[in-house]
């Protein structure tokens, strides 16, 4: 397996799993849902619905690949899809923390862009 397909496969693999864990634990009225568009590279996990008082929506966690890496554009998990990445394989290198601004990410352990 090359290494975009590799990607496209362990993004999809860990938003599925964090789907499953925190579907049957959200409100009734609220939905959990993924979106995978692997032609364009864009991977979201997100929710919808209502609560009694206001509209839900929001993304939990928003990942693309752009330029052979993985950028995470938003990431809403406890332990962070970057550590789950880097478990799986994935070196550092090919993860930009891209929820930070370029000057930030000079400070972490990832790569800028």
């Amino acid at each position: 397996m090359d290494k975009l397909e590799n990607y496209h496969s362990l993004i999809k693999k860990n938003l599925t799993e964090y789907h499953q864990l925190f579907c049957s634990a959200s409100p009734e009225n609220v939905e959990m849902l993924l979106a995978f568009d692997e032609q364009r590279d864009q991977y979201l996990w997100f929710q919808v619905g209502w609560t009694s008082e206001e509209r839900i929506k929001g993304i939990s966690v928003h990942i693309r690949i752009k330029n052979d890496k993985i950028y995470i554009e938003e990431d809403w998990t406890e332990e962070g899809i970057a550590n789950e990445l880097l478990r799986e394989g994935v070196p550092k290198d090919d993860i930009v923390l891209a929820f930070h601004d370029p000057e930030t990410r000079k400070y972490t352990d990832f790569a800028i862009a």
